[in-house]
């Protein structure tokens, strides 16, 4: 079964744009190897958090950032396909 993702935003911070440009990019990425990826604006304040599965992979509060785009990408194929090379957002030396 392919994994779900679920990135929740906070609407009050307007940050319904970054939710839409990351799933976009995820999509755009692992198109073949996720089930969907879904939006869910937060009823708390300041919430940026990206899950697999309902297993959290980012979450803005305890980094004290947001996520690189590489990074968010290189944490999720560690997760769901850890065999694939990114390519370009890759690194050689995987940093998990």
């Amino acid at each position: 079964m392919k994994p779900k993702i679920e990135i929740e935003y906070c609407p009050g911070c307007r940050w319904l744009l970054r939710a839409a440009w990351t799933a976009q990019e995820l999509l755009t990425t692992f198109e073949a190897d996720l089930d969907s990826v879904s939006l869910k604006p937060s009823e708390t304040g300041g919430t940026f958090a990206v899950r697999v599965d309902r297993h959290l992979l980012w979450d803005r509060k305890t980094a004290g950032r947001f996520p690189e785009m590489k990074e968010l990408k290189q944490r999720l194929r560690d997760v769901i396909t850890p065999e694939r090379d990114l390519g370009h957002s890759d690194t050689t030396d995987r940093q998990k």
